[in-house]
Formats: structure tokens, C-alpha cells, sequence
């Protein structure tokens, strides 16, 4: 008899005869390129029920077994498969419900494609002290030619052993800056960041956005480029380890030292004559102090003066102080008077 209706293969793009995880694939593909979320030209709606319904019955062996004999009309009980048959089990007729979002939501374990790949809460990214922590790819994520992704998500009804690579594994670390500056080195201090994620609901499927505080307590001295980890802390999600996130911290510029290690570096202009005839320096401290410096010798260009324990604290050894380096910016002036040039010219030694 002449069959009537859809081409379910056609919709799919699969060939008669294509295996379950072609047709799988086939429609992991085809509902992504044209998810209304994605898809906003004419006619992509109504092209994502087709998908739909194509999947429900090429996904299921009864209907697909009398989809084949009898096409369309025959599966829906209007063009005359023999009520009953199906390998001598009942058969009723069937009708598509009507709603390709279930499907969708059936198969891929969520309704928003792009929540589900992303899982970004919003793509929002760093503001400050408040972050969106992207945790990754999901589990055995390939790339697909059209919408960007495939891979190995099953379908309905499916009970397929998972391979080793989508078993559950942790996302890669996510990593922000922790900004300080040399007071807060020196001093340590606690630094309270505000982090934004996404953790499991108690249905082990579907979750939500919370904010979330992790403290961190700066000790002495610390160096910059250390790293404070929090395992484990990242978003959370269906068959994923959630990401550690790391902090390094960096340095804010200081106004007054620079800093090489656990020493600090200071650079003091002076006139020239201070330099060839001995000055005082009056020299700040990170905590505040003053302290005067006496520089008896001549000062040249890259002349360095050293006072010990002025720096910032050892961070294995915080009881002990690292030393604050003393540069030198010398002022030369731009014009001299005949009767001083002849007065240097009698004083200064000759090379």
C-alpha cells in the first residue's frame, strides 16, 4: 500500500535503515541548530516540532517498526495498520503531544541549550570583587559543524554504558586576581570575595544561582604570584566535579615604594650639590615612620644606600624584615654661572 505523511527520515536527515545513535545524533544536531533560543528565522519553530516528532517515533522500535510499513497515517491510526500489530503486541494509534520543548528537555536532561553548555549564570564574567565562574564544558562535549556541539548525550529510554571519556571529571580551574597593596602585605590582612555560582538543586539535575563569600587571610610578607585555592568551589552540575577556583595575588602600585621581593625600594631626589657635598635624607616607612638617613660620601647615578630591616616581613620568617633599598635621583641644574663653573673647575679634581 502506498504510503502517506512525513518523511520522519527526511526531517532527521538520515538515511532508512539509520541506527539509533544516527538517529541520536541526527537529532542532537538538528534541535540545537534550530532551538527558538538560537534560531529566530521564519519558520524555526515550526521546523523544531518536526524534529521533535520525528525523534519520538524514530527513537522508539514499535513506532518506528510501524512507521515503516505504514507511513504516517498508518502510525496515527488513520490509514489502516491493522489494529493490533506489531509483532503480536497491542498497538494503538499514536498522536505526537504536541510540545518539542519536552522532548528536547527528555533528551538533553535541561530545556536551555545555552545554560546547559555554558553555565554561566548570565555570561557576566568579572566585576571587581564579584564573579561568574564559568565551570567548563559538559561531559563528553564534541564540535558540531552547525551549532557547535555534539558528542555522546543520551537519549530517551537510553541505557548505554558511558565511555571513559564521560565519566564524571572536574572542570579546569578558574583564575582571578587577588589585588593588594604593600600595607596589606605588610600588615596581612583579610580580603572577603563575593563569588557568584551555580549549585545543584536536591532533584540532581536542574540548579541555581547563589552568591557565596570565601575569605582569605593575607598573611605577612606574602609574595606576589602566590596562589589561594578553594577546591572545589566553582559551579556545580549534573555529572561534573566543580572547578577549583584560584587566586594569585598581585600587587596594586604603590605611590611611594616599589617592591623586589621582600625588600622595598625607595628613590630619593636630590640636588646635585647634596650629592657631591653629603646630605641627610629624610626617608617614610611602609608603616608610617620617618627616618633620617645620613649620606655622608658622594652620591653617583647609581649610587644605592641600604637600611636594614625596613622592608616587608620574610613570609616564612615573619619576625624578620627585609631591608628598604635607597635610590637616587640626582637633579643636575641646567645652567651654571661663569664665576661657579671657574670656582668647580679650581675645586674638583681632574679625571
Amino acid at each position: 500500500m502506498t504510503k502517506m505523511g512525513k518523511d520522519y527520515y527526511k526531517v532527521l536527515g538520515v538515511a532508512k535503515g539509520a541506527t539509533d545513535d544516527e538517529i541520536k545524533k541526527a537529532y542532537r544536531k538538528m534541535a540545537l541548530k534550530y532551538h527558538p533560543d538560537k534560531n529566530k528565522s521564519k519558520g524555526a519553530e515550526e521546523k523544531f516540532k518536526e524534529i521533535a516528532e520525528a525523534y519520538e517515533v524514530l527513537s522508539d522500535k514499535k513506532k518506528k517498526n510501524i512507521y515503516d510499513k505504514y507511513g504516517e497515517e498508518g502510525l496515527k491510526g488513520g490509514g489502516g495498520a491493522p489494529h493490533g500489530e506489531q509483532g503480536g503486541e497491542n498497538f494503538s494509534s499514536w498522536t505526537f503531544h504536541g510540545d518539542p520543548n519536552a522532548t528536547f528537555t527528555s533528551f538533553f536532561g535541561n530545556s536551555n541549550p545555552f545554560d546547559m553548555f555554558f553555565n554561566v549564570g548570565g555570561m557576566g564574567g568579572q566585576q571587581n570583587t564579584r564573579f561568574n565562574f564559568a565551570g567548563g564544558q559538559p561531559e563528553a562535549m564534541d564540535i558540531d559543524d552547525d551549532f557547535g556541539f555534539g558528542g555522546g548525550f543520551p537519549g530517551p529510554g537510553s541505557h548505554q554504558t558511558r565511555s571513559n571519556s564521560q565519566r564524571k571529571r572536574q572542570d579546569p580551574p578558574v583564575h582571578h586576581d587577588l589585588r593588594v597593596t604593600l600595607e596589606d602585605v605588610f600588615r596581612g590582612c583579610t580580603k572577603k570575595m563575593k563569588i557568584n555560582r551555580r549549585v545543584m538543586n536536591e532533584d540532581g539535575r536542574t540548579t541555581r544561582t547563589e552568591d557565596k563569600i570565601l575569605e582569605i587571610n593575607v598573611k605577612p610578607g606574602w609574595k606576589e604570584g602566590t596562589k589561594i585555592t578553594f577546591p572545589k568551589e566553582g559551579d556545580q552540575g549534573p555529572k561534573r566535579t566543580p572547578a577549583d577556583i584560584v587566586f594569585t595575588l598581585k600587587d596594586i602600585p604603590h605611590s611611594v615604594f616599589n617592591r623586589d621581593g621582600s625588600n622595598l625600594v625607595y628613590k630619593a631626589k636630590i640636588p646635585l650639590r647634596d650629592a657631591l657635598v653629603g646630605t641627610s635624607l629624610k626617608v617614610p616607612t611602609i608603616e608610617g615612620r620617618t627616618i633620617t638617613v645620613p649620606c655622608k660620601e658622594v652620591i653617583k647615578p647609581n649610587s644605592r644606600k641600604r637600611v636594614t630591616s625596613e622592608g616587608l616581613p620574610y613570609p616564612k620568617q615573619p619576625s624578620r624584615r627585609g631591608d628598604l633599598l635607597i635610590t637616587f635621583d640626582i637633579v643636575f641644574p641646567d645652567h651654571l654661572p661663569s664665576t661657579t663653573k671657574e670656582i668647580l673647575s679650581d675645586c674638583l679634581p681632574s679625571p
